[in-house]
């Protein structure tokens, strides 16, 4: 099982990267092909934009999947070890749900647009829609692994729940363990 997540974490790593890339190839060569040679790739700038709406979809998912998103834990830290597991269980609980909300959301967009073209690529716009899909799929299976871990005792709520201290935080408390250091010598 962990290699087959280690194998897909470096799938979604790898995609993004390449979409990155490619991004950047496509608008750089563009604007040199405009300014140098007075022509331009047409379909470079939607293809650009597609893969940015990609990129930044699979990004949220890696984003999830290693804890990172923005959290405000200055309420739940003061709770009981019962209440932030409670806590947990029913913020995930809505995060499903908005998750099944943008999945519902994006299978319809995804079927309108089946037949529905972009006009500088032809790709359809299907394929701009689908990425909430992959989104929403991922996300939930990811919420659900942490939920399974948390309930049946493989992690602690406190993994799941950490908000990183900002810089001024730790540069407070830094100072704070210097000054105590001085002051007990």
């Amino acid at each position: 099982m962990e290699n087959v997540l280690h194998f897909l974490n470096r799938v979604l790593n790898g995609v993004t990267a390449v979409s990155l890339a490619v991004m950047a190839i496509l608008v750089f060569g563009n604007v040199v092909l405009r300014y140098v040679f007075n022509s331009g790739i047409t379909w470079s700038e939607e293809m650009s934009r597609f893969l940015f709406v990609w990129m930044t979809f699979l990004g949220a998912i890696s984003a999830l999947k290693d804890n990172e998103h923005l959290g405000v834990d200055i309420f739940v830290k003061k709770l009981s070890p019962r209440m932030k597991k409670a806590v947990f269980v029913l913020t995930n609980g809505i995060l499903l749900y908005v998750l099944w909300l943008v999945l519902d959301g994006s299978w319809k967009m995804t079927l309108i647009n089946m037949d529905s073209m972009a006009p500088a690529t032809g790709l359809p716009l299907a394929c701009v829609y689908g990425i909430g899909i992959v989104t929403s799929i991922s996300m939930a299976a990811i919420i659900v692994c942490n939920l399974y871990r948390v309930l049946f005792g493989k992690r602690s709520v406190e993994e799941f729940i950490r908000a990183r201290e900002s810089e001024e935080e730790l540069l407070v408390s830094g100072q704070q363990q210097v000054m105590s250091e001085v002051s007990g010598k």
